[in-house]
């Protein structure tokens, strides 16, 4: 297993690879149904986390929901 360098949320970090932007959330704790996914300037949708790979140096922003009112 190696290591990817990607930049989530503008801030650089290695996580595990190969990874899946799946594999990304569970690694970061994050629940994937509160959370939007943009991978290179293009927003992923839930049904292809799992199926979309990572890449060296691949930029990654995660958006909350957060509730309230």
């Amino acid at each position: 297993m190696s290591e990817l360098r990607l930049v989530v949320n503008g801030e650089e970090r290695r996580v595990p690879g190969p990874a899946t932007l799946l594999d990304l959330l569970a690694h970061l704790s994050l629940d994937p149904r509160t959370v939007v996914v943009e991978l290179n300037r293009e927003i992923v949708r839930r049904p292809r986390l799992g199926e979309t790979t990572l890449a060296e140096g691949d930029s990654v922003e995660l958006v909350h929901f957060v509730g309230g009112g």
